[in-house]
């Protein structure tokens, strides 16, 4: 056997390493090249407190409910399609808008919400409603719907949302139809409508607990009577 032949098989041999480092290499271009598209599509103050005129006119491009702000990065910049519902969500706990955003502010815990509520009524933001919140397991639907966390004033069992957050939620979802052009909210406990919670779109979750969830018809009757009314 002549030596060129015996090199001719060594070569065939390195061959699929050769094709493995170029296709790593490859998909190293493409995550870097997805990563740039993203960092330019997400606004500059995105992960860093907002104070002033900057804070008032990120305000002024969502909900003027909002009393707190802190925008995470985790998010998709922008969202893929047009806001056509809203997710309810509860917190799974009575925190403070700053506690449940100093949660979402970690990347690695790859969650987030649009907006958030608690007991005493008080509304946060964490991503604007041009962009999609990581909130529902359910891609589809967070890309098409505006996600809200709710606190509670009970920990387990039924898990009691207070008075005042639920008035605000009724408050605060008739705001967002208003702005996005959304006449009714329906709620059919399945994906005809557009009212829904985060069980119903994802069934590996009993979240917003038993007492949102009976709650659901009487949101969107409260938030239709106030559409009605403007």
């Amino acid at each position: 056997m002549n030596k060129e032949s015996t090199d001719a098989r060594g070569r065939r041999r390195d061959l699929p390493i050769w094709i493995m480092l170029a296709a790593l290499c490859v998909l190293a271009a493409l995550v870097l090249g997805f990563w740039a598209i993203a960092s330019a599509q997400r606004p500059d103050y995105v992960g860093k407190p907002l104070e002033g005129e900057v804070r008032e006119q990120v305000i002024s491009q969502n909900s003027p409910l909002v009393d707190y702000v802190f925008l995470t990065e985790n998010a998709d910049f922008p969202r893929s399609e047009k806001i056509d519902g809203i997710t309810i969500h509860h917190m799974a706990g009575n925190l403070s808008l700053d506690g449940l955003g100093e949660r979402f502010s970690k990347r690695d815990a790859q969650a987030s919400s649009n907006y958030a509520i608690d007991s005493d009524g008080n509304v946060a933001m964490y991503v604007e409603e041009a962009n999609r919140a990581w909130t529902s397991n359910n891609r589809d639907v967070d890309e098409r719907t505006v996600t809200i966390e709710v606190a509670n004033d009970e920990l387990h069992g039924d898990w009691h949302v207070s008075d005042e957050a639920f008035d605000k939620l009724v408050a605060l979802c008739a705001d967002i139809c208003r702005r996005n052009g959304i006449e009714r909210l329906e709620f059919t406990d399945d994906l005809n409508g557009n009212l829904y919670y985060h069980g119903m779109v994802d069934k590996s979750t009993e979240c917003p607990g038993p007492y949102l969830t009976s709650r659901m018809q009487d949101l969107a009757d409260a938030v239709n009577e106030q559409l009605d009314a403007s």
